[in-house]
C-alpha cells in the first residue's frame, strides 16, 4: 500500500510560484537571487523537509523515553554539486536538545533511529549526499 501525497505550484512571476498541497496548505517558493526572493527556494525546502522530518522523530523518541525535553532545534547545511543537476552532496546536521538531565546516549540513539529507520526525507537525501550529524545538549 502506498501513501500518496500531492502538491502543485502556480507561476506568479519571475521565479516565484504559489505552492499548494493536498493537505490544504499554501506557500511561496522563489529562486530569485538572495535578498530579492519572496520565499524559500525549492532546494532550501528540501533541507527544511529533512530537518522537520528528523526533528519530529527525535522529539517523539525522547518523549517516549520520558525525558524532560524543553526544546529542540535542528540546523541543516547542505553543500551542492557544482555541476547540474546540482544535487546535495554533503549535508551537515546539528541537533540542539534543551532539557533537564538529558543523557547523551539517549540523544545519539534517537538520532540514529531517525536517520537510519524512520525519516523518509533523510533516507532520500542520503542517496546522493553524505550526511554528517552531531548534537549538543543544553541544560535547561
Amino acid at each position: 500500500m502506498s501513501d500518496v501525497k500531492t502538491a502543485s505550484v502556480k507561476w506568479v512571476q519571475g521565479h516565484e510560484f504559489q505552492t499548494f498541497t493536498g493537505s490544504g496548505h499554501r506557500g511561496v517558493i522563489d529562486s530569485a537571487p538572495e535578498g530579492a526572493s519572496r520565499g524559500p527556494s525549492p532546494m532550501e525546502l528540501m533541507l527544511v523537509g529533512m530537518a522537520g522530518c528528523t526533528a519530529i522523530d527525535v522529539i517523539d523518541i525522547l518523549k517516549k523515553k520520558r525525558l524532560t525535553v524543553s526544546g529542540l532545534e535542528v540546523r541543516v547545511e547542505g553543500k551542492r554539486a557544482r555541476t547540474y543537476p546540482r544535487v546535495y552532496v554533503e549535508i551537515n546536521v546539528c541537533y540542539v536538545v534543551r532539557g533537564k538531565k538529558i543523557p547523551a546516549r539517549a540523544v545519539a540513539q534517537a538520532i540514529h533511529l531517525s536517520e537510519g529507520k524512520y525519516c523518509s526525507a533523510s533516507a532520500m537525501l542520503a542517496q546522493s549526499a553524505k550526511i554528517n550529524s552531531r548534537y549538543e545538549i543544553v541544560e535547561a
